[in-house]
């Protein structure tokens, strides 16, 4: 019974995580514009426009007020105004509609950075950033684009935590090797 235990948690972890990664480290990263919230307004966002003022965190996250997503906004928005003093700007992207992220920007990411409405999912199919086991969602995948528009950090994991700290020194990390 243990071992047919341990089998199905074996295979679980199998169908969460994804089999690889998204776009690779040295990857041109492809330019978006989209419709984004920040502080429940809506605007257009523009890679290309923000990645002239720095580095870009770009973070996809599979849906809106689900559990995992809200601690991930939580921790971006309290770390932000760290990224803002490496000169980074970070933007989320999910699938939900403007609506859906107009409250979300609010009170999840506490008005502290926008998010994207990728509902035709051309952004995340352009990233690899598909959740392969539920297609109609975004996997959760951090990017750092350099304002080149190279990739230069990416992390994937489903589990929220790490991806504030680890895109964090990322950022940290591209800052002193310009020096």
């Amino acid at each position: 019974m243990k071992r047919f235990a341990l089998l199905c948690v074996a295979f679980g972890a199998l169908l969460v995580e994804p089999a690889q990664a998204a776009l690779d480290v040295g990857e041109n990263a492809p330019n978006f514009t989209a419709k984004a919230s920040l502080g429940g307004q809506v605007f257009t966002f523009s890679l290309a426009d923000a990645l002239r003022k720095g580095p870009v965190v770009l973070y996809f996250y599979p849906a809106a007020f689900s559990i995992g997503c809200t601690i991930e906004a939580h921790d971006f928005a309290e770390a932000v105004d760290q990224y803002k003093a490496l000169g980074a700007t970070v933007i989320g992207v999910s699938h939900d509609d403007i609506d859906t992220l107009n409250r979300f920007s609010v009170s999840e990411c506490r008005s502290k950075f926008a998010v994207v409405a990728d509902e035709d999912q051309s952004i995340m199919k352009s990233y690899d950033a598909v959740l392969w086991l539920k297609p109609d969602y975004a996997n959760r995948i951090s990017y750092v684009i350099a304002p080149t528009g190279t990739i230069v950090y990416e992390y994937s994991s489903l589990n929220p935590d790490k991806h504030v700290a680890n895109t964090l020194n990322a950022v940290k990390e591209f800052e002193q090797e310009k020096k």
